[in-house]
């Protein structure tokens, strides 16, 4: 039997949820209505931590207020609009919220610049319209549309990216928690434990942005960059070796040297100082998303192509580095430059400068 490429969240972590929901029977811990779980044991799933002497993993390396006040907004009446920079989590947070909450992440719209109002809403069944006419069951029910009846959470990622007449067509599904069908003469009423939890990405501002009486109905929390090297080491490190164990490669030994030392170039090209050096920002995204991205590939090179020693070679690195920090033309002059005034400097990364070299 073929197992999924990424279980969704409830699935995933089935067996800490189910830890979850027996402390808080047991501790008679407040619910809210069709709520799987407390706030306070859905913000245990996320941040982690011990209950009942058995080990939540940590899932998201943000803040913990943040987490929170997430949480507590949708205890409320409020959709949450999840905001920041790429590579923050955001849709990470926003499947572990529905899955703590509704034990359903998978209730998704996807936005795009083509997606319509049907897409959000809902849409209908032609042939069953030409041939009995348009009744309920000519209704094709979107992902929002389900669960506002099933009373869970809907996620529409890249909320920004939706064209901002379609982003409307929210409004008063979020402050009336109803859904108009003019076609039938009826409407859709939210039951209890529906919210939209929405994500945005600060790079698409001015593509679509959020009208006035739409951002009125969301709280948003933003989400931010790793501060410390330290806590954007521990984000890698975790994803890379649950994508290392599901991928049943052995991990190279020389693995965790190397995601530090993904982790210092990532930082130093994002913010454009390396030591006392002023470097340039190339234009790409230099998120922890990306950085894992290049160790897993490196892994996966060392496994397939390696010498047989079981460790990534700077080649490995390189490849990955080339391919994620020169998105524009102008990128590859400002990786030279990165290469010949801070790596070739440094003894350490000597090996990585010169696989560098072939290819920038």
């Amino acid at each position: 039997m073929t197992e999924a490429l990424k279980p969704s969240a409830e699935i995933l972590y089935q067996e800490e949820i189910e830890h979850l929901k027996a402390w808080d029977q047991a501790n008679k811990h407040r619910i809210p209505n069709s709520w799987e779980l407390s706030p306070q044991a859905v913000v245990t799933l996320i941040i982690g931590g011990e209950v009942n002497g058995q080990n939540i993993s940590r899932k998201y390396y943000g803040a913990d207020r943040e987490v929170q006040v997430a949480v507590a907004t949708l205890t409320t009446d409020r959709a949450l609009l999840l905001y920041g920079p790429p590579g923050t989590g955001k849709s990470t947070l926003s499947e572990l919220l529905a899955a703590g909450i509704s034990g359903n992440s998978q209730l998704i719209v996807q936005g795009t610049a083509g997606i319509s109002e049907e897409k959000v809403l809902y849409e209908w069944d032609y042939a069953h319209r030409l041939s009995k006419g348009t009744d309920v069951e000519a209704l094709v029910k979107t992902p929002i549309f389900r669960a506002m009846e099933d009373g869970k959470i809907a996620r529409v990622e890249e909320l920004t990216r939706i064209p901002s007449d379609v982003q409307d067509a929210l409004i008063t599904i979020l402050s009336e928690k109803m859904m108009p069908i003019p076609e039938l003469n009826s409407v859709v009423m939210a039951n209890q434990g529906f919210s939209i939890i929405a994500t945005a990405n600060d790079k698409d501002k001015g593509v679509n942005d959020l009208s006035k009486a739409l951002s009125r109905r969301f709280n948003t929390v933003r989400l931010e960059l790793p501060t410390d090297m330290d806590t954007e080491i521990e984000i890698v490190k975790s994803k890379v070796l649950k994508s290392a164990e599901a991928s049943d490669i052995p991990l190279p030994k020389n693995s965790v040297d190397e995601i530090k030392r993904v982790v210092n170039i990532f930082r130093e090209l994002r913010s454009g100082e390396a030591g006392t050096e002023k470097v340039e920002k190339p234009s790409a995204t230099m998120s922890p998303a990306e950085a894992i991205s290049v160790v897993n590939q490196a892994i996966n090179m060392a496994a397939y192509f390696g010498d047989g020693s079981n460790e990534i070679e700077a080649s490995h690195i390189a490849n990955g580095l080339e391919g994620v920090v020169v998105k524009e033309a102008e990128d590859r002059e400002v990786f030279r430059n990165y290469v010949d005034r801070v790596l070739k400097t440094r003894a350490k990364d000597r090996d990585l400068e010169e696989a560098l070299r072939a290819i920038v």
